[in-house]
């Protein structure tokens, strides 16, 4: 394989409209994407697809995502008022506490220290997931992830950069091994194999939970961790299905998880967007003004509000009430930018995909390892990095994210679903961290606002806010390929605006299937050459 070029990807991405029985899958890597059809042609659902999809990224991708990190999914199924939501976050293990660590002088979690890393939940997410939805059995599903881990795929420009990168931080790591073939960063478009991966996923799929809660497993990762996480811990299921938070915009019902994951910035900023009634128009500087001020006006407050839902402040129902929201509404102004307060930043790094089958079932499904690779410490030889989502706690005496054993830490990951009626519209997601809200705010509002079709919503150019941004004159980073008009546009407006590359490839990407009577569609994001769509269509599978 060669890497598709950047901008050439849009158009490799498009798919155009497929009969209503068609299976679709929209994921960052093509292997990935073929792993989800197979399967679902094999007898399985979207469900079966997404997780050997998320099996299979954990081999080619393993600095967004993987076995040691967590997972968040949406399911629809036909008919249901509401989608299914499932949080496959782990939570602070019995070894470290905020208290314990502000005694040795610490004022925030290390990202790359075993007091980071929580107990990882993916693998609880897929057993959870089968058990209520899935028609094969575990070993056909990661079969395709276990065969590509065994015989090899090639290295992608982006993995290729990113190993480069963190070879010093993860060099000396026993399942760094296989990663750097002769102790050297792999080339682009070498072919590289990942065999000790593969002997953990064959015993997952043969043995099931044990293989990765107890037994050898179990104990590396309580060795990496220094005894902070322990076997009591890793015997506590980490996957809990739970009601999803929603609310009615653009007139669809938008649908998110609750806290502990960020995701209702998404579906606020968007509600308050609409209601500022902004041009339609995407060269109208006033557009992504409001887009702008609308995340801003609610992304200030997330660190005080996102948690663990045993300590959260507010029910997740009123962090979405218009009630609530029409306030925000109230101070903002289409001519000035808003001051608000100031929070804290938290990064990230992860993997989000869609699958829909033909049957309608419909998955928006989010996992990670949070900063890129994790907390750069593996579990022994396994082929397992373990993520750092525990630096996403606080060392706040009495505050609702203050580490504590057992409970989940405030998470960045931000998967979305539509509907209308009940009936399937859109499944959107990216990666990002922070970043997450307010790339799926500008793509929706894209495509439901301006009435833009899919692929021309995802190719738009882009604003990043850095960080949270809450200052009266917010630093703004838009993509080079923003028009002169909306960037003076933007500036006479208080917004402090800088020009970044053409397409950026941490802005993304961005996976989305649209579905409606006529079928599906699905579009892969031109920013990152890896992202991938698949469908029943034999040219995108061969």
């Amino acid at each position: 394989m060669t890497d598709v070029p950047r901008r050439a990807a849009a158009s490799t991405a498009d798919t155009g409209s497929l009969e209503p029985t068609a299976a679709i899958a929209a994921t960052p890597h093509f292997l990935a994407s073929s792993a989800a059809i197979n399967v679902i042609e094999r007898g399985g659902n979207a469900v079966d697809g997404a997780i050997a999809a998320n099996a299979v990224l954990g081999v080619v991708l393993p600095d967004t995502c993987g076995i040691g990190g967590d997972l968040f999914a949406l399911v629809h199924r036909t008919g249901a008022e509401a989608p299914a939501a499932l949080n496959a976050s782990g939570r602070g293990g019995a070894g470290w506490s905020a208290a314990g660590l502000r005694s040795q002088g610490l004022i925030e979690i290390p990202i790359d220290s075993p007091a980071s890393v929580t107990v990882p939940g993916c693998v609880d997410g897929w057993l959870a997931l089968l058990d209520r939805y899935g028609t094969l059995p575990l070993s056909t599903i990661l079969a395709p992830a276990i065969g590509i881990a065994e015989g090899g795929f090639p290295v992608s420009t982006e993995l290729a950069a990113s190993l480069a990168r963190l070879r010093d931080g993860i060099g000396s790591q026993l399942s760094a091994a296989a990663l750097y073939p002769d102790g050297d960063p792999p080339a682009a478009n070498t072919t590289l194999t990942r065999p000790d991966l593969a002997s953990t996923l064959r015993h997952i799929s043969e043995e099931g939970r044990d293989a990765f809660y107890r037994g050898r497993m179990a104990e590396a990762i309580i060795e990496a961790t220094d005894d902070g996480i322990t076997q009591l811990d890793l015997d506590q299921p980490q996957a809990e299905w739970i009601e999803p938070v929603g609310t009615t915009v653009f007139g669809m019902q938008g649908w998110t998880i609750p806290p502990n994951s960020q995701g209702y910035l998404t579906l606020a900023a968007a509600w308050i967007f609409q209601e500022l009634d902004p041009p339609r128009d995407p060269e109208d500087p006033a557009f992504h003004h409001a887009l702008v001020e609308a995340y801003r006006s609610v992304a200030w407050e997330r660190d005080d509000l996102v948690s663990d839902a045993t300590t959260a402040p507010l029910p997740p129902a009123v962090l979405v009430d218009p009630t609530r929201l029409r306030e925000r509404v109230d101070r903002l102004s289409m001519t000035t930018a808003a001051s608000w307060p100031r929070p804290s930043a938290a990064p990230g790094g992860t993997a989000y995909f869609c699958v829909r089958d033909g049957s309608g079932m419909g998955v928006s499904f989010i996992q990670s390892n949070y900063h890129g690779i994790g907390a750069r410490i593996s579990a022994g030889d396994t082929g397992v990095f373990l993520h750092d989502r525990g630096a996403g706690f606080n060392l706040v005496p009495g505050h609702p994210n203050e580490l504590q054993p057992g409970r989940r830490p405030l998470h960045t990951l931000s998967p979305t679903l539509w509907t209308r009626d009940g009936d399937l519209q859109l499944l959107l997601g990216t990666r990002g961290g922070q970043y997450q809200p307010q790339t799926l705010l500008q793509v929706a509002a894209n495509r439901f606002w301006a009435g833009m079709d899919s692929r021309t919503a995802q190719e738009r150019p882009r604003w990043q806010l850095d960080g949270l941004q809450v200052d009266h004159a917010p630093e703004l980073l838009v993509e080079s390929r923003m028009s002169p008009g909306v960037v003076s546009g933007l500036e006479s407006r208080g917004h402090r605006v800088s020009t970044a590359g053409p397409w950026m490839a941490g802005w993304g990407p961005v996976s989305m299937i649209e579905a409606d009577a006529t079928g599906a569609r699905g579009v892969a994001d031109p920013r990152v050459s890896t992202t991938d769509i698949a469908s029943r269509r034999p040219s995108l599978l061969e």
